[in-house]
């Protein structure tokens, strides 16, 4: 079985809408109560004049889908965004422990492409 190849790469201009709708998404899994889908021009403005004049963006992309990206403040060292979507592998206990306790719960099963082994899609709970 061959493994997907990733990229990991400096932020460009055409990664916003995917890096927005990306980022809307994970935040809608989080909060599901609150409507993101009308704060995105509040979003795409933030990204735009706060995010990316002011901080160093790297994207990760497989198979030329962005699916996750880092944002951190280049004048602090602030960590600011961390954005992905996230799988771990079932029998990687200490991981998946790690992973609840910083707020992540078990959002359902999948199969690893790599290894076929079963993994867990992790989402991050309110």
């Amino acid at each position: 079985m061959t493994e997907p190849s990733f990229t990991l790469r400096p932020y460009a201009a055409a990664d916003e809408a995917a890096a927005i709708e990306l980022w809307r998404t994970t935040w809608q899994q989080a909060y599901p109560a609150i409507d993101f889908t009308a704060r995105v021009d509040w979003w795409r403005s933030r990204w735009r004049h706060e995010l990316v004049p002011n901080a160093s963006i790297v994207v990760v992309q497989i198979g030329g889908e962005l699916i996750g990206f880092v944002t951190v403040e280049r004048a602090t060292g602030y960590l600011d965004q961390i954005v992905v979507d996230l799988q771990v592998n079932q029998d990687n206990s200490r991981a998946v422990r790690f992973y609840k306790k910083h707020g992540f719960a078990i959002s359902g099963e999948d199969v690893n492409p790599r290894s076929g082994a079963p993994v867990y899609r992790m989402r991050w709970r309110a």
